[in-house]
């Protein structure tokens, strides 16, 4: 599933606070998922027999893959938001660079757009991930009921 946004340019006027804020938010959200990540990671290679069993690892494999993307993905939006959080100085600084601040704003916008962006690749992702782990246990109850 690819999903590209359109650039939007607003050219609103965000406080500091504010765009620090939603900094900070897209650090927990990345953290959260990282975290997801991991688990989903772990799932797949405790389930790993049992999807091979369940002849579900042809429809497995392309979503550990893009998991893998996802992975990827995510340790370079990190650092951008890393980045672009350090180079918030530039809002606050009480000197007048139109030029240099415009440039945050559009840096800030499209950061949002990729976060957004990142998230609804990966939630799709995460939840055909889930469906076809629930699938599997069940396959694993019901091998389990019959021996």
């Amino acid at each position: 599933m690819e999903t590209k946004s359109n650039k939007r340019r607003l050219k609103e006027w965000f406080s500091a606070e504010e765009l620090h804020e939603e900094s900070k938010k897209w650090f927990s959200e990345l953290k959260f998922a990282r975290d997801e990540q991991k688990f989903l990671n772990t799932m797949v290679k405790d389930y790993t027999l049992d999807i091979i069993d369940s002849d579900m690892f042809k429809s497995v494999q392309p979503l550990v893959q893009s998991l893998n993307q996802s992975e990827k993905d995510l340790v370079d939006l990190f650092k951008r938001v890393q980045l672009h959080e350090n180079q918030l100085q530039i809002m606050v600084d009480d000197i007048n660079q139109e030029k240099m601040e415009a440039a945050y704003l559009d840096t800030h916008n499209d950061l949002s757009m990729d976060v957004s962006d990142y998230f609804i690749r990966y939630r799709h992702t995460k939840n055909l991930m889930f469906d076809i782990i629930s699938k599997v246990i069940k396959h694993r109850k019901q091998k389990r009921l019959l021996n």
